[in-house]
């Protein structure tokens, strides 16, 4: 009985150290678990084992950059890693280590009752580390320090590029990490300290971080899926979003239809076999990249301003490229006037 409290102290001891980042004195852990401190310092020397625990004056805490989490999946979930994985290396251009580590780990995992998915799961690490050729040393080192603090709640002070290139500092609370895959990118949105003003940052423009030990604690009413339900990638916006409309030509239509695009919307399907989409954005620009992918099947009949910047685009690339371009604009009124209220 006495070997089995034993091992059940051992337990609550690992999930007490794992609950404070900053460490925890063993006078501390002794008056929760109701046992003597010389208890305490005998399980902490077994724990230490096995486990990656430090010690800094009277605290006691574990490493969790080093500490290994165990976790059971099935081949489904398993699945379902290595597809989020081998997702995420085409969205960006940054070698990460520890993907290519997690699908190894996973691999190696699965070699004895799924051997076919384990050999991809290992050849899928090995294309990770491979992309080594894209290292960008402090890139990862933003990653695993904003991971660190968002993990812990402790505040980093950064310097980041702004959109004209300057440098600007600031501390900064992380509240959530985002990757954009049209982008290619990876962003944390965060609190500005002391104002609390909620911004979101690209992690490519942070020169520099440091970790702080100031804590900090994530509003309870923040949440990123409310906070980005209206985006089209990153950006969202207190407003009333944007109604965007477009027009698809009946030889993409289908292609169109495979796929929920933005979680507003709505399709309407046209007597020519082509498509009316329809969505409220927060910010319709971010859809740019998006809209010229389908070039001349896909119209933005609305908001206006998105529209004027396409044609604005379009005599520009067909002037690049020697085509002569009518200066008198052509107003398609009967199709705008059919869809936006004026």
């Amino acid at each position: 009985m006495s070997e089995h409290k034993k091992a059940e102290r051992l337990i609550r001891i690992e999930h007490i150290l794992l609950s404070h980042p900053q460490g925890i004195t063993r006078a501390e852990i002794a008056r929760r678990l109701h046992v003597h401190r010389s208890t305490i310092s005998r399980d902490i020397a077994e724990l230490s084992k096995h486990l990656p625990i430090w010690e800094d004056g009277h605290r006691v805490g574990i490493d969790r950059d080093h500490y290994l989490s165990h976790i059971r999946l099935t081949v489904h979930e398993s699945m379902a890693v290595h597809l989020a994985a081998r997702l995420m290396t085409t969205c960006t251009d940054k070698h990460n280590p520890h993907a290519a580590s997690a699908l190894r780990k996973l691999g190696h995992a699965l070699e004895k009752f799924a051997p076919q998915i384990a050999r991809h799961l290992l050849l899928s690490a090995e294309v990770m580390d491979r992309a080594a050729v894209r290292a960008d040393p402090r890139f990862t080192d933003v990653l695993e320090t904003l991971t660190r603090a968002w993990s812990d709640g402790r505040k980093v002070h950064l310097w980041h590029r702004d959109g004209e290139g300057l440098i600007q500092e600031c501390t900064f609370a992380p509240y959530f990490i985002e990757p954009y895959g049209t982008g290619r990118t990876t962003h944390v949105i965060g609190a500005v300290c002391p104002a609390k003003t909620l911004r979101t940052i690209k992690l490519e423009r942070i020169e520099r971080i440091k970790l702080l030990n100031e804590t900090y604690e994530i509003p309870e009413d923040f949440d990123p899926t409310e906070l980005l339900k209206d985006a089209w990638g990153i950006q969202y916006t207190n407003s009333e979003p944007v109604e965007v409309i477009l027009r698809f030509h009946p030889r993409v239509a289908s292609r169109v239809r495979e796929t929920i695009w933005h979680a507003s919307q709505k399709l309407e399907e046209q007597s020519d076999g082509g498509l009316i989409w329809r969505g409220r954005v927060a910010d319709p620009t971010e859809m740019l990249p998006w809209i010229r992918g389908w070039g001349p099947d896909c119209e933005v009949l609305a908001p206006v301003a998105l529209r004027e910047q396409l044609t604005h685009e379009a005599k520009a690339l067909a002037q690049q490229y020697g085509w002569y371009v009518n200066r008198s604009p052509v107003i398609a009124a009967p199709i705008m006037e059919e869809f936006i209220e004026i």
